[in-house]
């Protein structure tokens, strides 16, 4: 399970009952930050876990028959500059085509969706 908005002070690793929990020093200002929960049992599977940056994050668990990279990451929202917009969207780019096509990927986050501002879209919603 990814986490976003961490926000802790160190990184590392902490027990969390059944669960590991994976995270890494957010920024000075305690925003942002990802990290995964990880389930005891299935630990050993883990291969690695890579902080890209305060908003991208991936794990690499080892599967029997190919590898399953999760990628985490928490966007930023409308109101953020097109620069840093553009800048997030080009790294997770980046992130997702270093790993072999054979590798299963999933992507999961906080994608900052503005739902139901557009009047065209109100009688669908």
């Amino acid at each position: 399970m990814g986490a976003q908005e961490v926000r802790w002070d160190k990184g590392g690793t902490e027990s969390a009952g059944d669960y590991n929990f994976f995270y890494r020093k957010v920024n000075e200002d305690h925003q942002l930050g990802t990290g995964f929960f990880v389930q005891r049992r299935i630990e050993p599977t883990v291969g690695r876990v890579e902080f890209v940056s305060d908003r991208l994050s991936y794990i690499v668990l080892r599967g029997h028959w190919r590898n399953i990279t999760v990628v985490n990451v928490h966007a930023p929202s409308e109101e953020k500059s097109d620069k840093s917009k553009h800048s997030f969207y080009v790294e997770l780019e980046q992130v997702l085509d270093q790993f072999p096509k054979y590798h299963t990927k999933m992507l999961l986050g906080d994608f900052n969706a503005k739902v139901g501002r557009e009047n065209i879209f109100k009688p669908t919603i």
